[in-house]
């Protein structure tokens, strides 16, 4: 295991891109990355964990927020038991400097080893998400309103809608500028939905992952005053066309699944509905 410096970020962007690829399981996106990189580039890379063999990366991990770990690993080695069994023994033991003590959980939705050594360990499946996915081998629809990509002088504009959109969010224009200067906002556009009378009603940011890969959204939100008339719908089939004009194969998301409103509006806007997954906890005690 080990954690990479700020040097050593591009390489695990890199590396995470290569794993993107249509039929496989949803899980950790270079996007992620993306949106995390608002905090910083030496926070993000104090949160990642990878592991690897002869300098080879083979998994990686997010330390996204307290307890909450989630994870990539690379095609061909979710039923590397070496791999797996190194991977189990750094997570559950906190003097390894993954997890902490108590109740925490890990986001691994790949079947293999991994998953199968937690669960006899008495872990626990979580609560359900639901992941969404659009093909992009036809062209996408108009989404019927107007939509703008942001650049650096309208950052307070994405900033705004963000917080707008989501209770406790705390989305600057500052942290706007933070991701945009990291390696995966090079394949990312940030958009915003606006009604007739111009007010910024719903914003979305997406990420690629380079041509004939999956393409992520990562956050979509509606402005808390706006909620209703059909701007979810709208500014995630422009998302889709975004991802679309980059060379993205599909464009994907994952939701809570208790949040029924969310994953209707994916539905609504072309996405198919996906069978459900589950994280693991290990509750505390």
């Amino acid at each position: 295991m080990n954690t990479p410096g700020v040097d050593g970020l591009d390489e695990v962007v890199r590396v995470l891109r290569q794993w993107q690829h249509d039929g496989a399981p949803m899980q950790l996106h270079p996007g992620d990355l993306g949106w995390y990189w608002r905090f910083g580039a030496e926070t993000t890379a104090g949160a990642l964990r990878t592991w690897g063999r002869d300098g080879e990366i083979l998994a990686l991990g997010l330390l996204d927020g307290p307890g909450l770990l989630r994870l990539a690993i690379a095609p061909d080695a979710g039923h590397d038991e070496e791999l797996a069994r190194r991977m189990v023994a750094d997570v559950t033991q906190p003097e390894r400097g993954v997890l902490p003590q108590g109740s925490v959980c890990i986001e691994a939705r790949y079947d293999g080893v991994f998953r199968d050594l937690l669960l006899v360990d008495g872990w626990k499946l979580d609560e359900p998400w639901t992941p969404l996915r659009r093909d992009l081998a036809e062209p996408v629809e108009d989404c019927g309103v107007r939509i703008e990509a942001i650049g650096p002088e309208q950052a307070h504009v994405r900033a705004d809608v963000q917080r707008a959109a989501f209770d406790g969010s705390t989305f600057t224009d500052e942290r706007w500028h933070a991701m945009a200067t990291g390696s995966p906002y090079a394949e990312a556009r940030c958009l915003v939905a606006y009604d007739g009378h111009g007010v910024a009603v719903a914003g979305t940011t997406v990420w690629s992952a380079g041509p004939g890969r999956p393409g992520l959204l990562e956050p979509m939100g509606v402005h808390r005053e706006h909620r209703g008339h059909g701007y979810g719908t709208a500014i995630t089939v422009a998302a889709a066309a975004a991802l679309g004009d980059m060379g993205s194969s599909s464009a994907i998301v994952c939701a809570e699944s208790a949040n029924a409103g969310a994953v209707a509006t994916y539905r609504s806007a072309g996405f198919e509905q996906l069978p459900d997954v589950r994280d693991l906890r290990r509750r505390s005690g």
